[in-house]
C-alpha cells in the first residue's frame, strides 16, 4: 500500500510543480544578489543572506530561511490535505476500501507519502540552492589553522566543510520534522471533510493563528506549545556550540502534535461512513 501511494504521489504533476516553485524562489533571490551585490541591511532580510555574498556554500541555509516560514508549509498542507479528502472527492475512497486494505494501513500510507514529499521538497531546495550559491557567489576556501577566512558560524567560530555539512544535515532533519506537524494537521482535517482545499486551508488557518499568537505578549502562556513557535530553531545548528534547547523543544512539540493528530485522524477515519 505504501508503494502504491508513493507511486501516485510521484506521478502527480502538481507535486513537482510545487517542488519547482520552492526551488525557484532561492534562485530568483540569488540572481538579484549576484547582480547587485547589495546585501540586506543588518537585521533585515532572511538569515545568512549577507554571509552568502562571501561564501555561496552557505546559500542552502539562506534558502531554507526563505521557504520555511510560508512557502514550504503551504506546499505540505496542500499535499497532506489531499490525502483522504482528495480520494473522497473523486469517489475513489470507497473503492480503495472495498479491496482488502484496512483504513489504518491506508492512513499510514498517506502519511508516509507526505513524509516522502517533505524530504524530497527540502532536499531539492538544498541541492538547487547549493548549486546556485556556488555558481553565483563562489565558495570561500577553507582557512588554514590560525588564519582568517573560511566559513564561520553565527557565533564567529570557523567551520570546516565537514562541520558545515553536518550542521546542514541536522537543519534539514529538523525542518522535515517541523513540517510533519503541518502534515499531521492537514491529514487530520482531511479525514473530516471531502474537500482537499478545505483541509489545506484549515491547516493554514491554524498555522497563521499560531504565528499571530506567537507575536502577542498576552499569549505568553501558550507560546511554548504553539506548532510554529520553534520552526526557526534550526538556525541554532549554525552556532558554535550548537544551542540545543530550542531544537529539542521544537522537535518534542512536533512529535506530540504528530502523535495526537494522527491518533485523532485514525479515530475519526476508522469510524467514518464512506458509503455515501
Amino acid at each position: 500500500m505504501i508503494a502504491v501511494e508513493l507511486v501516485k504521489l510521484l506521478r502527480r504533476p502538481r507535486v513537482w510543480v510545487a517542488v519547482a516553485l520552492l526551488c525557484a524562489l532561492p534562485v530568483v533571490v540569488a540572481v538579484f544578489l549576484a547582480t547587485t551585490h547589495v546585501p540586506p541591511p543588518p537585521g533585515q532580510g532572511g538569515a545568512f543572506l549577507s554571509a552568502v555574498l562571501r561564501d555561496g556554500s552557505l546559500y542552502p541555509a539562506a534558502a531554507m530561511a526563505m521557504v520555511v516560514p510560508v512557502f514550504l508549509p503551504v506546499a505540505v498542507a496542500v499535499v497532506a490535505g489531499d490525502g483522504i479528502a482528495g480520494e473522497a472527492a473523486t469517489g475513489t475512497l470507497r473503492y480503495l476500501l472495498v479491496r482488502p486494505v484496512g483504513r489504518t494501513r491506508l492512513l499510514v500510507a498517506k502519511f508516509v507519502a507526505v513524509t516522502v514529499f517533505v524530504l524530497v521538497a527540502v532536499l531539492s531546495v538544498v541541492a538547487t540552492s547549493y548549486l546556485t550559491g556556488i555558481i553565483a557567489f563562489g565558495a570561500e576556501p577553507a582557512a588554514a589553522v590560525g588564519q582568517p577566512g573560511g566559513v564561520t558560524s553565527l557565533s564567529g567560530a570557523p567551520l570546516t566543510p565537514a562541520g558545515l555539512a553536518l550542521r546542514l544535515a541536522g537543519a534539514i532533519a529538523y525542518v522535515a520534522v517541523s513540517m510533519l506537524g503541518v502534515a499531521a494537521i492537514a491529514l487530520f482535517l482531511s479525514t473530516l471533510t471531502d474537500s482537499a482545499l478545505g483541509a489545506a486551508l484549515g491547516a493554514l488557518a491554524a498555522l497563521v493563528t499560531s504565528q499571530i499568537l506567537a507575536t502577542l505578549d498576552a499569549a505568553a502562556t501558550v507560546k511554548p506549545y504553539l506548532p510554529t513557535r520553534y520552526w526557526l530553531a534550526w538556525v541554532d545548528f549554525f552556532r558554535d556550540p550548537v544551542f540545543w534547547r530550542d531544537i529539542e523543544r521544537g522537535a518534542g512539540i512536533q512529535a506530540v502534535y504528530v502523535a495526537v493528530l494522527l491518533a485523532a485522524a485514525w479515530a475519526n477515519f476508522a469510524t467514518r461512513d464512506i458509503t455515501s
